[in-house]
């Protein structure tokens, strides 16, 4: 990302902008965040196209059919303004690298697993697009976006818009438009295209997500070469894993009518994977490679430390500048005073892992530590094949969430378990003071009545710390009400009760940039000595939304008295339940943004413990208050920032 200059505005509509992502044929593409705290890119078209009346009606046609898409795995339109002198439109951000430069740079080929829940994943969404009546036209590795809760697609539709510009525009009518590489044969030939044609591209990305190379070779040769193989040749698919053949061969058929829909690519693939995506397209558990998703927690912090400048200078006037409202707080409450040092293992960072959106249902406890029971009965070996395939009944669908031990307000140990409509397994979400279990289990039996269920063979997805976490005996749900159920598991229970479920799942009020100053109980500190910063985003459960950055004194290792230094520590976290409370799991030392002296077991060590959040008024002001998880004495209370 580069920084924002002289030539840019301040604001675009309600979106402050934080620097420069990029430019393309259209416009200009910039980070912002709205005043809640979103992080969005906002397109702004080209001044010369944004003077051609053809351009500006296809514009705003494409925006309007865009807004209607919607769904996992595309980037939704958050706000546009198609009558602005500048037409501008901004969509989701979505915190992840791409798919070419993950198999390009990164990491290299996919497995077949991931690859298989690539095809369902941006399938599903390409069906979306083409019943909105759009078609992507350039789907391409760097147009796939890789999310910890799956693969987005983005730039679609606009495309359409430039296409038909004439007159000086960037291309005519019929003229080709694609990226050579990855396009269709009606596309080479300058036809009229169908919905096919983004299937036949999606087999190019494939090949290339499961191979490492684009099947039909690259522009070294000269374009109009690689074009002619497009349009005549069989792609070279060697070292496409058998297993994939049945995906991807049938996607790059020459002829349209020969290749599949997108929806029956999607099922296709649903039907030869392991574990299927939900409905709408999210993959179930862990569909990344262990690498990929370390990749990810990286790239989420240094989006997380985005923040820009909050009153940038020398800037001509804003775009329509408008500010969204924070969501109300909820009711007034005084906090007690916090010690210090306890306080910062209560304000948590997330990192990216895990589960992802509506999706299946979990298991998993510490080792020998099943609630309320001594581990007998686990499966650790059977995982979620074992369970036969059942669907869950319609009633157990959403998100369910408690406390195991404690009190709602103040837990000890919370439970969340996820059922997508028409899943067979459900997702599960573990928390206590010491560490965070995610993971899934199949449904094995469903009472005669409809309102008993039965989960056992376990998959664990996520264990912090690493190994401390086993598949849990059988779980059993039953229905209170449409929007209670009892837990039980051996001889313990809990009462868990219907919250917000999918992607985005963090309430707004948490949603932004908090900031903490020296406390007045240390004396003779300079203002500035102590200062912490908590960024809170979006995102679903195991997802990157949380990430604290603490300035603080050296501590000598030997005498515990001040160096004279200043350390900056970074952690990040993992959302692990949301509702009135925001919890989050144990913290992780980002090292790449840390100064060495915050390794973990020194003086000077970040916070590792899981933490509580909740927003309250605090004489009148919004505050978000964090406390270690577990614990009802102390508070840390910060002030919003932006």
């Amino acid at each position: 990302m580069e920084a924002l200059t002289t030539e840019d505005p301040a604001t675009i509509g309600p979106f402050r902008l934080l620097g420069r992502l990029g430019t393309g044929g259209m416009g200009r593409v910039y980070l912002a965040r709205s005043a809640g705290g979103r992080t969005v890119a906002v397109k702004v078209v080209h001044p010369e196209l944004a003077a051609q009346d053809e351009f500006r009606r296809r514009f705003a046609r494409e925006v309007a059919a865009l807004e209607k898409v919607g769904g996992t795995g595309t980037t939704p339109v958050l706000g546009a303004d198609t009558e602005a002198e500048a037409p501008w439109v901004a969509i989701g951000y979505v915190a992840g690298p791409s798919l070419k430069s993950v198999v390009g740079a990164e990491y290299g080929p996919l497995p077949p697993a991931t690859v298989r829940a690539l095809t369902a994943g941006v399938a599903r969404a390409l069906e979306r697009v083409h019943a909105a009546g759009l078609i992507h036209r350039d789907l391409k590795p760097a147009n796939v976006l890789l999310a910890v809760d799956g693969p987005r697609i983005i730039d679609f539709g606009i495309a359409r818009a430039v296409d038909t510009v004439t007159d000086g525009g960037l291309t005519s009518t019929g003229a080709v438009v694609g990226s050579p590489g990855f396009m269709s044969p009606e596309q080479v030939r300058g036809e009229r295209l169908t919905p096919a044609s983004d299937v036949f591209c999606l087999g190019s990305v494939l090949a290339y997500a499961a191979t490492g190379r684009a099947p039909f070779g690259t522009a070294d040769s000269g374009v109009h070469a690689m074009m002619f193989r497009i349009a005549h040749d069989e792609p070279d698919l060697a070292g496409l894993p058998p297993e994939l053949d049945g995906l991807v061969r049938p996607c790059l058929a020459k002829d349209p009518a020969d290749r599949p829909t997108a929806g029956e690519l999607a099922a296709a693939a649903d039907e030869a994977a392991d574990a299927p995506t939900t409905h709408d397209g999210a993959p179930h558990g862990t569909w990344l490679p262990a690498e990929v998703l370390a990749g990810l927690g990286r790239h989420a912090a240094r989006l997380l430390d985005a923040d820009g400048d909050p009153t940038p200078t020398d800037h001509p006037a804003a775009l329509d500048p408008r500010a969204d409202t924070p969501a109300d707080p909820g009711p007034a409450r005084r906090p007690r005073r916090p010690r210090r040092r306890t306080l910062l293992a209560g304000a948590c960072a997330a990192l990216a892992l895990a589960l992802g959106g509506t999706a299946l249902a979990v298991a998993y406890w510490p080792e020998g530590d099943a609630p309320g029971g001594n581990g007998e009965g686990t499966d650790s070996t059977g995982g979620i094949g074992t369970g036969g395939g059942k669907e869950v009944p319609a009633a157990f669908a959403g998100a369910w969430e408690g406390a195991v031990r404690g009190a709602a307000d103040h837990p000890q140990e919370t439970l969340r378990i996820e059922i997508g409509p028409g899943d067979t397994t459900a997702s599960y979400s573990n928390l206590t003071a010491d560490r965070l279990c995610l993971g899934r289990s199949a449904l094995t039996d469903s009472g005669s009545d409809g309102r008993s269920i039965t989960l056992t063979g376990s998959d664990v997805t996520l264990s912090l710390p690493a190994e401390r976490c086993t598949p849990a005996p059988r779980h059993t749900l039953t229905l209170r009400s449409a929007q209670v159920l009892e837990w039980r598991s051996g001889t313990a229970s809990a009462t868990l009760r219907k919250v917000e479920s999918g992607p985005e799942v963090v309430p707004d009020r948490f949603v932004g940039t908090w900031e903490r100053k020296a406390e007045e109980e240390v004396p003779d500190t300079p203002p500035d000595l102590y200062d912490e910063r908590l960024v809170i985003t979006q995102g679903p459960i195991g997802a990157p939304v949380l990430r604290l950055v603490q300035s603080n004194p050296e501590l000598d290792e030997e005498t515990g008295e001040r160096t004279g230094r200043t350390l900056t520590c970074a952690s990040t976290g993992v959302l692990a339940g949301s509702g009135d409370l925001v919890l989050v799991g144990p913290l992780q030392l980002d090292a790449d943004a840390s100064d060495r002296e915050c390794r973990p077991n020194s003086l000077n060590a970040a916070p590792s413990s899981p933490g509580v959040l909740r927003v309250e008024r605090v004489d009148g002001e919004e505050r978000l208050l964090s406390a270690p998880f577990g614990e009802d004495t102390s508070y840390a209370v910060f002030a919003r920032k932006y």
